[in-house]
């Protein structure tokens, strides 16, 4: 068989394909997803909560000022004083502010334990029971915990040079770049080295592969808007009822505990899509390996005649 014969037997598939396949990798593996982000969930709904009240409190207020009825609250610990409290929010700017960082944490930290499950997944390694299985990806991810920190840097280092610089180069290094946690979490590769393997990743084949980043990115935002949507209609209509029950925090609670379940479940879900995604690219590129070694031992000096 001659090089020019020799084709790659793998394919990059459609966006939705790669969904679809994401639906089956995860099908019988939800209640290990599950209990792997329960604690993000968690965490990141009572981190978003001081937001979610003072936003349900602001509402209240130009219900307030528009219909000359009080309907504003305050929480179970506090003393109501409208006097003191008219026009000011319940948690000040610098308490919510200081937990935004917390959830940008949270959310990276979640890649890293999703990524963990679904090689594990992939692997098809799961101890006996739920617990043993929770702890082993843990355990995985506190290892890779220092090198992901350190890729997730660099990673978002160079986009935001390529945005100062302008910002189609940023774009343009986001996608280069995406398969990064990926080559760190899968294939072990550290620092530069899994940068640049993703780089590698989309020699030949950019745009075929940025079209289906860009999919997944705007399916993913249509599912979080959906998601926020829902939350500040079903927060505005079940505010007065908290307010009448006094049980006002524990209602935003849930409604907010409820939209962060959506958006990490969707993030765990695309992330799973990624996996797919960027194990066809490693086949791809380890096929077109031999054919490019043939066609540099090719080019070899010719002999000289006898």
């Amino acid at each position: 068989m001659t090089t020019s014969s020799r084709v790659a037997q793998t394919r990059l598939k459609s966006s939705f394909i790669y969904l679809a396949n994401a639906v089956n990798d995860l099908r019988g593996n939800w209640d290990v997803l599950a209990i792997v982000i329960a604690p993000f969930v968690l965490a990141a709904a009572l981190s978003l909560l001081p937001d979610a009240l003072n936003l349900q409190h602001r509402v209240a207020q130009t219900f307030e000022g528009a219909g000359g009825q009080t309907i504003g609250y305050s929480p179970v610990q506090v003393p109501m004083h409208p006097e003191r409290n008219q026009g000011r929010p319940i948690y000040p700017v610098w308490f919510y502010v200081t937990l935004h960082p917390l959830l940008i944490l949270i959310t990276f930290a979640l890649k890293l334990v999703v990524l963990c499950a679904l090689q594990r997944i992939q692997a098809k390694t799961r101890e006996a029971d739920l617990l043993s299985e929770w702890l082993a990806v843990y355990r995985r991810a506190v290892q890779l915990a220092p090198a992901f920190a350190l890729v997730v840097l660099l990673q978002w280092l160079a986009t935001l040079v390529g945005i100062a610089l302008l910002v189609v180069p940023g774009l343009l290094a986001y996608v280069w770049l995406y398969f990064t946690q990926y080559a760190l979490v899968f294939d072990d590769r550290h620092s530069w080295f899994a940068l640049l393997f993703s780089r590698d990743l989309m020699r030949g084949r950019f745009f075929k592969v940025a079209t289906r980043v860009v999919v997944f990115l705007a399916v993913w935002s249509g599912y979080n808007s959906w998601a926020a949507t829902v939350f500040i209609i079903v927060s505005l209509l079940l505010g007065p009822v908290g307010v009448m029950t006094d049980s006002i925090a524990a209602t935003i609670f849930m409604i907010d505990l409820f939209a962060v379940a959506v958006t990490y479940a969707t993030v765990a879900f695309f992330t799973a899509a990624g996996v797919r995604l960027y194990q066809d690219l490693c086949a791809i590129v380890a096929e077109e390996a031999p054919a490019k070694a043939v066609a540099i031992q090719g080019t070899v000096p010719l002999g000289t005649p006898s």
